[in-house]
């Protein structure tokens, strides 16, 4: 922080400089004082498409989706059909239970392997809708041809294949899915000990597996590294880890106390592209579980949060 609030009395004419100084304070959670560099930044460079892109992601990760919406928009004035704000778009419809709208946008969209972030949301919007059969071949087809510049998002989205073979009913592909998926995530394990977005995919796996405790202590060690305290951003991922992993194996009473501090709280998601929201809980089948729960039914009943 020190050394940008001295780089812009030497540079006062660089959007480089506050747009920095946002992703620090966001990660530090002070959300305010990201909002108020993002925009001075804007100030300075109004047709960065970078900077707006930044602004739009902020705002979905406060849940402040219409003003996310015209970040993308002004974005999209800029470079229409980029398919990373296309998608982004999606992210938003899908938090807020408009799935019609996500699958519009998505369907025009045929990202390569190395565009997780908009494959990702087309996988997840299969998932969501629950009808993932026609996209399980494409799935098969990228993992066939992994790309070793990908890291560990091979396993990714092998964890991701299972999901969806899951959702789908075929049990006996979905296992043999997450056991590929383990042996190709443990070795990058072993080389990114401290990576709370990899260990978080790797409990998700074994708690597909069925195996609780191995999930639980991958859950710990992710919070452990990654901490709320430590990066606001991306430190929520985990508890939605725990969330997840909780409401599966019959913790109900862990999985509402996590989602309901994932609920008060900004940061981006494990899954989507932002933060849980009432309407993803709905629609979520991971979450199936909880269905009966008054407490959980108390949290699908809220507005989203502002």
């Amino acid at each position: 922080m020190r050394y940008f609030e001295q780089a812009r009395q030497l540079l006062p004419n660089s959007s480089l400089l506050p747009m920095s100084l946002a992703f620090l304070e966001r990660r530090r959670g002070q959300w305010d004082r990201s909002e108020s560099y993002l925009n001075e930044a804007e100030r300075l460079d109004p047709r960065n498409v970078g900077l707006l892109t930044s602004q739009a992601e902020t705002y979905i990760h406060l849940r402040r989706f219409p003003e996310a919406m015209r970040k993308l928009d002004q974005a999209l004035d800029i470079t229409p059909d980029d398919m990373a704000t296309l998608s982004e778009k999606a992210a938003i419809a899908q938090a807020e239970g408009d799935l019609p709208r996500a699958a519009a946008l998505l369907a025009p969209l045929h990202p390569n392997a190395d565009d997780t972030q908009t494959w990702g949301t087309q996988v997840y919007q299969a998932i969501l809708e629950r009808r993932p059969a026609q996209i399980i071949p494409w799935m098969k087809e990228i993992l066939a041809k992994p790309g070793p510049a990908l890291g560990y998002t091979n396993g990714e989205l092998r964890f991701l294949l299972g999901w969806a073979q899951e959702v789908a009913g075929d049990q006996a592909a979905a296992q043999e899915s997450w056991r590929q998926a383990r042996s190709e995530l443990e070795p990058f394990l072993k080389e990114q000990p401290e990576n709370s977005a990899l260990i978080g995919v790797l409990a998700l796996t074994y708690m597909g597996l069925g195996d609780k405790a191995v999930a639980f202590n991958l859950i710990e060690r992710a919070m452990a590294a990654n901490p709320i305290e430590k990066d606001a951003l991306e430190g929520p991922a985990s508890i939605e880890i725990l969330a997840r992993v909780a409401a599966r194996m019959g913790e109900p009473d862990r999985a509402v106390a996590a989602l309901q501090k994932l609920l008060s709280i900004p940061g981006g998601g494990a899954v989507a592209l932002g933060p849980l929201t009432p309407a993803l809980l709905r629609l979520d089948p991971m979450f199936d579980p909880l269905r009966n729960d008054p407490r959980f039914q108390k949290l699908i009943a809220s507005p989203t949060p502002k």
